[in-house]
């Protein structure tokens, strides 16, 4: 496998930084790209995940973030990589980085993260920035 073998689930605190410093500059809305890779624990990477998901809807649901989409890795069709490092790709789309900010620190929403942080080997998350098509 050629792909990521650093264990990567919670951000580094000069990721924080950074997040913090865009939020404070960038008001639009921002895409959350997940990409998962669920361990194989006996009680269950996914279901932890499940968990997790389950219980993170009233969070997103308070900041106004929405699932865009959720979905198992297949192939690769188009890279470097023989297959997928990941497991799943969840997509969110979040009003703007404070509101996902405001949901990451809330200790509500951390009493439930753990689920996530049980169900996981590594992850990547990304935020991406919309493209606004050209007049």
């Amino acid at each position: 496998m050629t792909g990521t073998t650093t264990t990567h689930i919670d951000p580094s605190e000069e990721q924080i930084k950074g997040l913090i410093a865009a939020a404070q500059s960038a008001v639009g809305p921002v895409v959350m790209i997940n990409l998962l890779a669920f361990n194989n624990a006996p009680d269950g990477g996914r279901d932890s995940y499940a968990r997790y998901a389950r219980e993170v809807q009233p969070h997103l649901d308070r900041v106004g973030a929405r699932i865009v989409y959720a979905g198992d890795a297949r192939e690769i069709v188009i890279g470097g990589e023989d297959y997928a490092w990941w497991d799943t790709v969840v997509v969110v789309e979040y009003p703007s980085r404070a509101k996902f900010l405001e949901m990451a620190l809330d200790p509500g929403y951390q009493a439930i993260a753990a689920h996530r942080t049980a169900a996981l080997t590594t992850s990547a998350l990304v935020a991406t920035d919309p493209w606004q098509p050209e007049s």
